[in-house]
Formats: structure tokens, C-alpha cells, sequence
């Protein structure tokens, strides 16, 4: 069962990636240059679905832990997510004053049904894998999923090379990730759940279990964990912006620069992995964060398309350690009994961070502008580096080495 339902996984996340590409990554550009949205409109591209999860994790959490399996809640929670791309098609049919705000709130819709599908995926699949396979497992997952992506956004670039102000192009884009989300439906439903026997039986689980702030290795996960994502997801506004109306990218170049990220994540994941065995992920992850600091202040030094590109091949490698890292960071530190408490109370707090962390970096843009905005983000995504240290040197380092040898 273990090894057919981590095939099944990678052709989810396969068909789930596509979805995402087609139609998610190039949101800002479409929001920008078919829209006409401002740059508040642009960050609330990143603020709103966390906001919406903020909202929506605590009944999703409490839905979830009252189901003896979850596997159809999550299939029937991400056709929900998927079928709203069809309302992202008659967006331009609206009046020109009020489709950017149609489309963001389409995208807030999409979190309420994705929020339940994020949260009952990591527990579902936290209970299939197990634990000294978690490593070697996402370590593949996450680079064969790069792959697909990479190649994905690649042979979107080249067809709509021309196409960045065609509105009809973007349609297209929605209608096909449509079609992949019912893809990705299918694969869920071909997972094969085990059954988790009550305690006690008849008895519902409570709604929140608050021990789980006694737990010294969640705490210290939380603080370092929450730290880094409000500097990482600060500047994904500020990115954006700069890349469409600094550097003047159109999809073609956009693609590119995600082809290049990505092509570098590929060949990254397994020296991460590899890393984190010999040492341990949260002193891995002190390097990936320092990394990632530094991609702020080499973008804004040039707007040069070519040298945005390699900016984005050395983020890449980054970006790899924090995809494998941080999620194995989180399934490490909660204890085991207890996982979907420490899972919710995570994705609780880290959409209340994703809220708040985008549209700080827009206000900064406004205030400083985008070169001094960039240079602050990068600072603060340093100083999350060192609450890792911290956590490291204060409770991760006396950690006997078996703990840490499935992650």
C-alpha cells in the first residue's frame, strides 16, 4: 500500500502542478496588464487566500478531525477550487472598473474549499508515508513535480510569447488548468486510506488540543517556522511588480525566469536531502535562509532580463531547501499523536503572517520604494535565518540523531 500510494501521490501532485501553472502563476501579470490592478490590488493577489484561510482553517480543522477517513472530503474540497477557474473566464466580461476586484474575489473564493483541501492533504498524507521514507519521498516528489511544472511553464511561455495582452489567451489558460483539476480529483480518489482506529470509540475528537504549546520542539518550530515566511512572502508582491513594471517582462520572459528556478530546484532537492540526513534540517535550513535573504538585493540591482535570470537560477537552489525542508520541518517537530492539531494551529498562523506580510512589503514599496523595500526585505528574511540558528543552539543540536534521520 506504502508504494502505490506514493505512486499515486507524484501523478496527483503531477496533474495538481500543471493546474497551478496554467493558471496561477501568471495571475499578477494578468491582473496587470488585461485588469489594469493597481499595486495594492497586485499584493492583495498574495494577501487574500491566506486571509481566506485564516477564516476557514478552524472549521475545516474541526471538520477533519471528526472524519474517520478524509481522502473523499479533500477530492470533493479541491473540484470545488478547480470549478471557480471557469468563473475566472467571464471576468473580462465585466465592467472595466470592476474586474480586477471580481478577480480577486474569485481567488478568495477558490481558498475557501482549498484551504480544507492543504490541511486534510498534509494529514492524509502524513498518515500513508512513513517516517524514514518521508525524506527519499518528497525529496522525489518535490523534484519530479519541478520537472513537470518547468516543463509545463516552459511550453506556456513559447505559445504565448505574443500573447501577454490577449485576453482570450488567458481564458484558455483557466479552461485547460479546469481540465487538470479534474485530474487531480481522480488521483486523490485512487489513494488507498487506511483506517485509523478510534480511542475511543463513539467519542468525537475535540476541537483544539492546546498541550500541544507544551511541546518545546513545536514552539520553537512555530517562532522560526512563522519568522521566515513573514520575510519570505513579504516581498512575492514586490517581485512581481518589479518584474512587470520595472523590468517590463512579458510571459515569454516570466516563463523563462520560472524555468530557470526550477531547472536549478530539480538538481537541488536531492543535495538538501542529503544534507539534512548527515546534519539536521534546521541547521540545513539556517543556509537555506540565509540564501534566500540574498535574492532581494540581487534582483533590484539590475533590471536586465538575462541577469534576472540567473538571480533566479541561484534562488532555485534556495527555494528547493525551503519546499523539502520546512514542511519535513513540521511533520518532525509535532508529535505524532497529536500531528493534525500541530498542522492547523500552523496553517492558522502562517495565513494570519501571509495576510499581513504582503501588503507590509507593498506599504513599504510605497513609502521607500521598490529598491529600498527590497533591500529591507532581504535584512529581515537574514534575521529569520538566525531564529533558526537559535532554534538549532538551543534545542535542535542535543537531539539524539534518530529523530531526525526520517527528514
Amino acid at each position: 500500500m506504502r508504494i502505490y500510494n506514493e505512486k499515486v501521490s507524484i501523478y496527483h501532485g503531477m496533474v495538481s502542478t500543471i493546474a497551478v501553472n496554467l493558471a496561477g502563476n501568471f495571475f499578477p501579470i494578468f491582473a496587470i496588464a488585461i485588469l489594469g490592478a493597481t499595486n495594492y490590488q497586485v499584493g492583495l493577489i498574495s494577501s487574500l487566500p491566506p486571509l481566506v484561510a485564516l477564516i476557514m482553517t478552524i472549521p475545516a480543522a474541526i471538520l477533519l478531525n471528526r472524519l474517520d477517513q478524509q481522502k473523499k472530503t479533500v477530492a470533493i474540497a479541491v473540484l470545488w477550487a478547480r470549478l471557480l477557474f471557469l468563473l475566472l473566464i467571464g471576468v473580462i466580461f465585466i465592467s472595466s472598473a470592476y474586474q480586477a476586484w471580481a478577480f480577486l474575489i474569485i481567488i478568495a473564493l477558490m481558498n475557501v474549499p482549498g484551504t480544507i483541501s492543504i490541511i486534510g492533504w498534509q494529514t492524509l498524507i502524513s498518515g500513508m508515508i512513513k517516517e524514514e521514507r518521508r525524506g527519499a519521498f518528497f525529496s522525489d516528489r518535490n523534484r519530479l513535480l519541478t520537472i513537470v511544472g518547468m516543463i509545463t511553464t516552459l511550453i506556456i511561455g513559447i505559445v504565448m510569447k505574443k500573447q501577454t495582452d490577449n485576453a482570450i489567451a488567458y481564458q484558455c489558460l483557466f479552461f485547460v488548468a479546469f481540465l487538470f483539476g479534474l485530474l487531480e480529483v481522480f488521483f486523490i480518489m485512487k489513494h488507498k486510506e487506511p483506517v485509523l482506529p478510534r480511542t475511543n470509540k463513539g467519542q468525537k475528537n475535540a476541537s483544539m488540543d492546546w498541550s500541544i504549546f507544551k511541546d518545546k520542539g513545536y514552539k520553537w518550530f512555530l517562532i522560526a517556522a512563522l519568522s521566515f515566511n513573514f520575510s519570505w512572502q513579504m516581498a512575492w508582491g514586490l517581485f512581481n511588480i518589479y518584474n512587470v513594471r520595472y523590468v517590463h517582462a512579458t510571459i515569454l520572459w516570466i516563463s523563462i525566469f520560472s524555468v530557470a528556478n526550477q531547472l536549478v530546484q530539480i538538481f537541488s532537492f536531492p543535495l538538501w536531502k542529503k544534507w539534512a540526513e548527515q546534519k539536521s534540517n534546521t541547521l540545513i535550513f539556517v543556509w537555506v535562509a540565509i540564501g534566500m535573504a540574498t535574492a532581494p538585493f540581487l534582483t533590484v540591482l539590475s533590471t536586465n532580463l538575462f541577469y534576472i535570470t540567473i538571480v533566479q537560477m541561484t534562488s532555485g537552489f534556495f527555494v528547493s531547501g525551503t519546499t523539502l525542508l520546512l514542511f519535513n520541518l513540521l511533520l518532525e517537530q509535532s508529535p505524532q499523536e497529536k500531528r493534525t492539531y500541530c498542522i492547523t494551529t500552523y496553517n492558522i498562523l502562517l495565513s494570519f503572517v501571509a495576510f499581513i506580510a504582503p501588503q507590509i512589503g507593498i506599504w513599504l514599496l510605497e513609502v521607500t520604494g521598490i529598491q529600498r523595500s527590497m533591500e529591507i526585505n532581504s535584512i529581515l528574511r537574514f534575521m529569520s535565518a538566525m531564529v533558526f540558528l537559535l532554534m538549532y543552539l538551543r534545542f535542535t543540536r542535543g537531539k539524539k540523531p534518530e529523530r531526525l534521520k526520517g527528514c
